[in-house]
C-alpha cells in the first residue's frame, strides 16, 4: 500500500478542487494562422503585375515588386511630385512600387519576401491534415476549421460553407490549380471570418465571373478574377493578379481609415417611388437642391438615375475630386463604382460597389 505525506495530500486535493472549479476556456480551432506580416498590409501584391479592365473596385492597398510601377496597369494612376505612392480612382488606398519614393523601395521588398515566407508557412504544414477531400472537388461541403490538402487541383463548382467561430482557422494547401464556378460563392457562417483562411496555391487560382470568394490567396502563381467576381480577403501572387470589373475588399481589421459620415450633414426629403426605387434625400450639390428617383444599379447602368448617384456621392463626399471631374456623366464606370464603395464602407454596409436593396435602405435610413 502506497503511503502519501501531508505535501502529497495537500498538492492531489487542490488538483481536485480545481478541477470541479476551473471556468471553461475557448480555444480557436484548426491549425496556428500563418503569419503575412507586412504582406498582410496589401489586399493585392504581386511580383509581375497587377492588371485591370472594366470597372473594378478596391478597398485596401495594392503593390508590385520586383516590377515597378508601369507594370500596374488599368488603374489610371497619379503619382505626386517625389511620392512614396501614387493614388487610383479605383482604389481606396495607396498604390505602392519600387520606383517610388523611400521608404517604399524596402516596404515592397519586405512585403514580396513576407508573402513568400508566409506561402512556405502556409504550404509546409502538416499536423491533423484532412487529405484529398471529396478528391478535389468540394462543391455543397460544409467544412469545419483545419488543415486540408490535396496533391491534386481543387475545384468549387457549387457553394461551399466554411463553418466556425470569429477565432477558427483553415488552411487549404492545394498542389495544382484552384478553379471556384462562376456565380458560386464561399459562403462563411458562425462568424468565421475571411481573414482566418487561407488558400495556399501552388497552381493558378480562377475565380470565376461573379463568383463570391472568401480568404486569403497565397498562389505561387498567378491569380485571375473573371467579370464580376467579387473577393473579401487578399489576392498575395508571385507572378500577377489579373482583374476584370471585381470588388475586391480586405478583411476589416486593414481596411483603410475612412471618415464617417453621419446624418446630421444631410438634409431630409419625402417622395414616393415604387418597390425598385428609392427616392435620395436632398442635398446641396454645388448650390443646388438634388432629389432624385435611383432604381437598382450597378456597374454599367447608363442614365438620368446614374446621374443623380453621381450627385448624391458627391454631396456625401464633398473631396471627391475625381467623381467631380470626370463622373458627372451618366455611365456607372470605375470611379462612380468607387465611390459607392466608399459610400457603403463609411457606413458598415457590405462592400460591393452595388446600388441595390441594403444600400437604398441605408440611404432611406438616413435621410427620408
Amino acid at each position: 500500500m502506497k503511503i502519501f505525506n501531508n505535501k502529497t495530500a495537500m498538492v492531489f486535493l487542490f488538483a481536485c478542487l480545481f478541477s470541479f472549479n476551473l471556468p471553461a476556456f475557448t480555444f480557436a480551432a484548426g491549425p496556428a494562422t500563418v503569419n503575412l506580416g507586412k504582406a498582410g498590409d496589401f489586399v493585392i501584391l504581386a511580383k509581375t503585375g497587377i492588371s485591370t479592365t472594366g470597372t473594378t473596385g478596391i478597398v485596401g492597398d495594392i503593390g508590385v515588386s520586383p516590377v515597378v510601377a508601369t507594370a500596374i496597369t488599368g488603374f489610371n494612376l497619379v503619382l505626386p511630385a517625389d511620392s512614396s505612392f501614387s493614388t487610383s480612382a479605383q482604389v481606396i488606398g495607396k498604390v505602392f512600387a519600387p520606383d517610388y519614393a523611400n521608404p517604399t523601395p524596402v516596404k515592397m521588398t519586405t512585403a514580396i519576401s513576407d508573402m513568400e515566407t508566409a506561402y512556405t508557412d502556409g504550404m509546409g504544414r502538416s499536423l491533423d491534415a484532412i487529405v484529398e477531400l471529396g478528391a478535389g472537388n468540394i462543391g455543397g461541403m460544409t467544412l469545419a476549421p483545419g488543415l486540408y490538402k490535396w496533391s491534386t487541383g481543387v475545384t468549387i463548382p457549387t457553394d461551399v460553407t466554411l463553418s466556425g467561430s470569429a477565432s477558427d482557422v483553415w488552411i487549404f494547401q492545394i498542389a495544382q490549380n484552384l478553379n471556384i464556378s462562376s456565380a458560386t460563392k464561399v459562403i462563411l457562417s458562425g462568424g468565421a471570418k475571411p481573414e482566418n483562411i487561407f488558400w495556399v496555391v501552388a497552381g493558378q487560382t480562377t475565380i470565376g465571373t461573379t463568383a463570391v470568394f472568401n480568404g486569403n490567396i497565397l498562389d505561387q502563381t498567378a491569380i485571375v478574377l473573371n467579370t464580376g467576381a467579387v473577393l473579401n480577403g487578399r489576392a498575395l501572387a508571385q507572378t500577377a493578379v489579373t482583374l476584370d470589373s471585381n470588388a475586391i475588399t480586405i478583411p476589416s481589421g486593414n481596411i483603410p481609415e475612412v471618415q464617417p459620415i453621419t446624418s446630421s450633414s444631410q438634409n431630409s426629403s419625402s417622395g414616393n417611388g415604387n418597390s425598385g426605387s428609392i427616392v435620395l434625400p436632398k442635398a446641396n450639390f454645388f448650390g443646388q437642391t438634388v432629389s432624385a428617383i435611383i432604381s437598382n444599379l450597378k456597374a454599367g447602368s447608363t442614365g438620368d438615375f446614374v446621374k443623380n448617384l453621381q450627385e448624391f456621392l458627391i454631396s456625401q463626399d464633398t473631396n471627391n475630386q475625381a467623381l467631380k471631374n470626370f463622373g458627372l456623366d451618366g455611365k456607372f464606370g470605375p470611379i462612380t463604382k468607387t465611390a459607392l464603395m466608399k459610400w457603403q464602407l463609411a457606413h458598415s454596409l457590405v462592400v460591393d460597389g452595388i446600388l441595390g436593396p441594403k444600400t437604398k435602405n441605408k440611404i432611406n435610413e438616413l435621410g427620408l
